[in-house]
């Protein structure tokens, strides 16, 4: 039986390298650790400027403070990609509302002309939606998510050397035009009846690698394959929390493990932000088994089942599914032979 883990490792990705640029075998072992038996871990050095994170938050939380008719000329029901203002309470986890309000973006492309009926995932491909008002944010969020996807890049590539491959192993699917995500969130306590404590209910992510940034107010908790309880992800000043998706967890049969995560809520009158980033390929991009060694092989635990919600190895039907479920007012607008 495994080890009971009580708290998340903690590793400093500017350790990473040798002088001769190749991956430090120390590192790999700690992160290898960190993604099997926990599926999560936070990483520092990760080459943020000076004051970037701290920036981003108070940017964010600026826009949060406009009032609700200027968040709502971004709202999200007006977006075929989901992308912009999602009014507070109305996105669902788990068939629950969460006590949160966000904004969400990606990369900045034009939508598609026309959308094969057999592929509509590829609906997801667009436009942002940002506040003309509030320039910063556009600006503060785009520079953050070109750090992200460095830094996504980064780690997959580890991940990629701890698994016995060589380091660009998952270039193809990333090739071109990745799909990455990027949420800011606001949550906000007290405010969503329905929603009790629920910030955002126990789930698992989409794709490769979600990387997150919070600030110090707290309330994410994870529970690692096998495990009754709950680990509290302090928050650690200039860290990102880093956690697996759903893809890594079909590639290698849950030798990786996409963690179910949630977050409690703030107090009342408590206000959290947090940014998290999906690092993730291609809409298209449909990813094949990983042909792991006999000695990995061994210790995979095969992929969750859960039958309201099959993971997926193509990666834009996983996370349509995935925006269908959480958006169902836009999912109904957008894609009505889709939804529920």
């Amino acid at each position: 039986m495994s080890t009971v883990r009580t708290s998340v490792p903690v590793l400093d990705l500017s350790t990473a390298r040798t002088a001769d640029g190749s991956f430090d075998p120390r590192f790999i072992a700690g992160l290898r650790d960190a993604a099997h038996h926990v599926g999560f871990f936070q990483v520092t050095g990760f080459g943020a400027s000076a004051g970037q994170a701290q920036n981003l938050l108070d940017t964010v939380a600026g826009f949060f403070e406009l009032p609700l008719a200027e968040r709502l000329e971004l709202d999200n029901r007006t977006s075929a990609q989901f992308r912009g203002y999602t009014r507070l309470g109305k996105e669902i986890t788990r068939g629950r509302a969460d006590s949160r309000e966000q904004i969400d973006f990606g990369p900045e492309r034009a939508a598609l002309a026309e959308v094969p009926a057999d592929r509509p995932y590829l609906g997801l491909q667009g436009p942002n939606q940002w506040p003309a008002g509030y320039p910063a944010l556009a600006h503060a969020a785009m520079d953050w998510a070109s750090l992200m996807n460095a830094v996504g890049r980064e780690l997959l590539s580890a991940l990629a050397v701890g698994l016995g491959f060589d380091e660009h192993y998952f270039d193809e699917p990333f090739a071109d035009v990745p799909a990455w995500m990027g949420k800011l969130v606001h949550y906000v306590g007290g405010q969503v009846p329905e929603a009790g404590t629920q910030g955002v209910g126990a789930h698992a992510d989409y794709g490769f690698i979600t990387l997150l940034l919070q600030d110090a107010v707290g309330g994410l908790e994870v529970q690692p394959y096998g495990q009754e309880a709950w680990i509290q992800v302090d928050p650690i000043p200039g860290a990102l929390v880093v956690n697996l998706g759903e893809m890594l967890e079909v590639a290698t049969n849950g030798y990786l493990m996409a963690t179910i995560h949630r977050v409690t809520a703030p107090a009342p009158g408590v206000d959290r932000y947090s940014v998290p980033f999906f690092y993730s390929p291609r809409l298209d991009a449909v990813i094949a088994p990983i042909p792991l060694s006999d000695e990995l092989a061994a210790e995979a635990r095969g992929v969750s089942e859960d039958p309201t919600n099959p993971m997926l190895s193509s990666y834009g039907a996983n996370v349509l599914k995935g925006w269908l479920r959480a958006h169902p007012e836009t999912a109904r607008i957008h894609y009505p032979q889709l939804a529920r």
